[in-house]
Parts: C-alpha cells; structure tokens; sequence
C-alpha cells in the first residue's frame, strides 16, 4: 500500500478559531469543570468551571489590548507548564494576537532569534531568571515593548486591568477567521537554527475537533481528565490543551518532572500524553525497586506474563487459561502497584515523539495502560496518525488521524495532506516551496504503509547511514532499542563511509547508582562506570539484543561509552529530547575515529 486516507469525521468553518472552541465549551458545560489547578506543589487541586476559566480569558485579553496589543500582533510566552500558560494562550488568541511560545531553558541567543524573526511586540515569561534572559538581549529586540513576570503578578494586573470594554475582546473574536495566523512555533532545531512553523485557527480547530470525535473513547469518556507535563512550547501539548478545551475533558498542569509522582497520584488522570523515555523510566524505575532475590525474578516473570497476555491480544486470540491465572497472579503483586504508582485511574496514553519500542508497548499493555502510539511534526499540528482503541498495533503509529491523507513517495518518504498541515515557513518562502508541493508535506521521514493502512515509521532521510560497503542502515532501530537497557542514557549511531556500524553509548546518571546495587557493584560514578568491565559487559549484550532487529551488514559491531551524557543544558538535545546528532558527531568525532582506528578516509 503507498496511500492511505481517513476521512474528517467534523468540518471547519471559515468562522471558526481557538476561540470558538471555548465559548462552543461554555455554552456546553458552563459551571462544569474544564480545569483543575494548585498554587504550588502538595496543594489541594482546586476546581475552575468552564464559564469561570472564560471569564478570566476576557479579563486577562481586556489588559493585552489596554496594553497596546493589535489584532495579528505577537506575543511571546516563555515558562514551564503550568495554568497560566494555558489562559494565556487563549487571553491571547482572544484578543486576536499570535501567541509565539519560548522554551523555559532557552538561551539569550534563542530567544533574540525567536522574539526578533517573528517581531514580538510584548514577553510575557515565568520568573525573574527568564526576564534576565530577556534582558541580555533586549537592546537588539526593536520591536519588543513590555516584558511582564507571571511570578511578580503581571497577569493578574492584566486581569484587573479596566481600560478595555469585553466588547472589544467579542469584537477581536468574531473578527478571527478559520485562516489566520494562529501561532508560530519554533522548531527545536536538531540541526540548524530554528525555523518558525506558522500554523492556523484551522490547523487547530480541524485537529481538535477530529480529535474529540475520533478517540471519544478516551478524550469525551465519562470523568476523562488529564495532566499536562510536557512543554507548551512544544506542539503536541499545545494540541492537548486545545483538544481538552473541545472535549469535555479536564486538564490540569504539573510544571516540574520532579513532582509528577505525586502530582499522578493526587490528579488521578484516565489519560495522558508523554513521550518514549517516560515509559522507559518508569520501567526502569519500577524494576530496580524490586531490588535483588525473590523480589527481583518476581518481576521479570510478571513482565514476561504481562508481554504474554498482550502479544495474545495482538494475535486476536484469547489467552490461555494458565497464561490469565499467571496475569491474576502478577496483577495482585505487581501491576497494581505500577497502576497505582501512575494515579490508579489511568487506562490510555498516547506516545509520540520518537518510537516506543515493542517490549514496553506490549508490558504496558499487559499490565492495563494501553500505549496509543502516534506520530506528527509541529508542521503537523502534532498528531498525522494515531494508532485506535478498537485495533492498536503495537510498533506502528495508527492509521491516518481523521482528515488526513498519507502517501509514499518512491523512495519511501511519507507525504502528508490534510486540513491540519502547516501553510508555510516563517520568512522562508524558498524553504515552505521544497516541503509543500502540490498540497503535500514532504516530512523528510521514511515510512511504510501496511496492509491495514497503519503507518511504521523507519528513519529519516537525512540520517541514512551508508556504510563503506554500500549498506544503508536507518539507526532508529538500533538506538530505540539499545536505549531500552536501564543504565542507557542516550545512543548515537554511526559508520557513515565506515567499514561497519558502531554506536556512541552514553550513561544515565540517575539510574545508574540503582542498578549497580542490584547486580552487586561498587557505587560509582559515570566516569568510573564507563569503562568498568561488568558494566561493559552488561552492554555488549543489550548490544546483543538490540541487533536482533535487523541484519548482520546493519548491526552494531563496537560502541564507545562516554563519560558525558548528552542533555539539554550542555547543548546535545533539544527541549523536545531529540540528539542534535550533527553537533555530536562534529563534538566527538575523537570518539567516532576511536571507534575505527582512524579517521574516514575521501575513498572509504
């Protein structure tokens, strides 16, 4: 199969915007909840109705006018995830603005090129750090007027703010076309500088609208409720708010992974939206607390059971008698308390970003947290396809979203059309004509189509590796799963023009100390692990088993272990979590040459 389409389940008007999803979910649900928000950590959630949460809207979109802001103007948000982003986003949309999301880690030079390429006219960041930030750069920003703090009570004095009549803020919405700018939102930039996706009402009233119509099940389900911990600055949470917002979902915030256990466990979602290396953690996590002994094979015998029970779904089969008396079993000692663990609640969760490997699809599934793997890009409005309660296929990411056509081109990319796909690049007509042509987005990725019509996504493009030998090799496969063992931080592939495959293997500060104690090591630190032999041991068979996966010509032969990890403070990964692989190989090419004894040679 090379297409593949779904049809839109609901239609956009030219009328229609963000805005008129929240006053559509006022006229619904009014006093109803619509979010659950705290003031800090630990404190009680405290209930906002939908007609309460507009209110505030109007209020907060009264003082961005009294302010200045015009219709199509931009504003940047930069912080963590947390409420006042969300009214913020629709204050400004209601105001008829753009707003221009920043992340909270970005440097002075990120946030001059953002602020300055998209012309910001107002800030609007979290704490006074951020406004320091803004400030090193502020002289090269002429557009740029106020910087308000969320921390020092800049909102509320927006909210407080009696300039401006609500008629104006009704007048700016009814003035807002399904067309216009919605937002620009710029990519993490794993290679290059960031580029602006400009994205409209309709990209996002189309999407969420399908969104809600397509998974009811889980977004429309009687007490849905969800907690949002990714960065807004990111599309698939921007999504997430927006597709809550058009449900009758309740969305609550968690701003710092530091307190997302408890935050779990006191929310108690039903659903959720998170990326692979969560799921990877909290395996990871739940495994080295079964420590070592009787504990420890408990566990890896109800993981086996739990992969079991599902694979027998994937077959269409009804497991065994003795397969579910095992599950009874494993459920009473272990996947309760995992259950438990994530609020008790939880039944789905949809995973994007990077693939998540089949083991942890099926454990999860087996456990009773069903993995809706899907995929998308900012130019996408996030999700293109998304696997479906009713037929998950576990190493695939669904079939196409509702609205959306896919295509494979004859190389194998993956082309992508539909009402929620982008209208262009910001500034860069050149660069919008190479990847929107005919009405198709060319995502750069590599992709096949089953007989289903479920999308598998195999690599990208541009990261084809083709070794000295000829050998094409997509590393996806190879990283995913080697990235799988619990001491494993981050994995690059490598052997471009190189006589073999090799990989740049990096530790994970946090889980090693665990799992040295449960194998019965010393305590170390990363530097010392690195080049210990058990703990090369230990990955020269997770090696083993990640080139099960693919053939001899492209499996890994040798890995050099760092001493350093890859993160998103000293530059390696994007706020999204994706290696910037390019400046990793330019970084250690030192390493790289190690790998093989030399440098590349031009006739290699």
């Amino acid at each position: 199969m090379t297409e593949n389409a779904s049809p839109s389940l609901v239609e956009v008007s030219a009328a229609d915007s963000i805005s008129t999803l929240l006053t559509d979910r006022v006229a619904r649900t009014g006093d109803a909840t619509l979010i659950e928000r705290r003031e800090r950590p630990g404190a009680p959630w405290t209930p906002v109705s939908a007609r309460d949460f507009e209110d505030e809207v109007v209020d907060v979109a009264r003082g961005l006018i009294a302010r200045g802001i015009a219709a199509g103007d931009r504003v940047a948000i930069m912080s963590r995830t947390r409420y006042e982003w969300t009214l913020l986003d629709f204050a400004i949309w209601a105001a008829g603005a753009v707003p221009v999301p920043v992340y909270e880690t970005s440097s002075p030079e990120q946030v001059h090129w953002i602020l300055s390429d998209s012309a910001v006219r107002l800030a609007i960041v979290e704490t006074a750090e951020h406004a320091a930030t803004v400030r090193e750069v502020r002289d090269r920003l002429p557009e740029l007027g106020e910087v308000l703090v969320i921390d020092e009570g800049d909102v509320d004095a927006l909210r407080r703010d009696p300039t401006v009549g609500a008629e104006t803020v009704a007048r700016r919405r009814a003035a807002t076309r399904a067309d216009d700018l919605a937002t620009i939102i710029y990519t993490s930039g794993s290679t290059g500088r960031p580029k602006g996706v400009e994205l409209t009402h309709r990209n996002f009233v189309h999407l969420a609208r399908n969104g809600s119509a397509g998974l009811a099940e889980i977004i429309n389900a009687p007490a849905a409720r969800t907690l949002l911990f990714l960065p807004l600055a990111h599309v698939f949470a921007r999504y997430i708010q927006v597709v809550c917002v058009t449900a009758d979902a309740v969305l609550a915030h968690s701003a710092d992974v530091k307190d997302l256990v408890a935050d779990l466990g006191s929310f108690r979602p039903t659903f959720l939206l998170a990326v692979p290396r969560v799921f990877e953690k909290v395996y990871n996590s739940a495994e080295q607390r079964a420590g070592t002994g009787a504990k420890r094979r408990v566990f890896h015998w109800a993981a086996r059971v739990a992969i079991a029970s599902s694979r027998a779904q994937e077959d269409g089969r009804r497991p065994s008698i003795a397969l579910r008396a095992q599950h009874a079993v494993a459920d009473r000692l272990v996947y309760s308390t995992l259950r438990e663990a994530m609020g008790g609640r939880l039944a789905y969760s949809i995973s994007g970003g990077a693939p998540l490997g089949e083991r942890l699809g099926h454990f999860f599934r087996g456990v009773g947290l069903r993995i809706l793997e899907g995929y998308g890009l900012t130019e996408t409005t996030a999700p293109t396809s998304v696997n479906r309660p009713g037929l998950t296929k576990i190493g695939t990411v669904g079939p196409p979203f509702p609205g959306t056509r896919l295509r494979l081109d004859t190389d194998g990319e993956l082309l992508v059309a539909g009402d929620h796909v982008f209208r262009g690049y910001h500034g860069q007509p050149e660069l919008t004509a190479e990847v929107l042509v005919d009405g198709w987005f060319r995502t750069g990725d590599l992709a096949t189509l089953d007989d289903d019509g479920y999308l598998r996504i195999t690599g990208r493009k541009k990261e084809i590796i083709v070794t000295a030998g000829g050998k094409n090799v997509a590393p996806a496969v190879l990283e995913d799963r080697l990235r799988a063992h619990p001491v494993v931080s981050q994995v690059v592939v490598v052997g471009d023009q190189r006589p073999f495959i090799g990989a740049l293997v990096t530790l994970d500060a946090e889980m090693l100390p665990g799992w040295l104690s449960t194998h019965g090591l010393p305590a170390m630190d990363v530097r010392a692990a690195a080049v210990h032999p058990a703990v090369l041991q230990a990955l020269d068979g997770a090696v083993e088993r990640a080139n099960g996966a693919v053939s001899r010509a492209e499996s890994i032969r040798k890995i050099s272990v760092l001493d350093t990890d890859f993160t998103e403070s000293n530059g390696y990964l994007t706020p999204s979590l994706k290696v910037k692989r390019a400046l990793v190989l330019r970084d250690f090419a030192g390493a790289v040459d190690d790998l093989y004894g030399a440098p590349v040679t031009s006739d290699a």
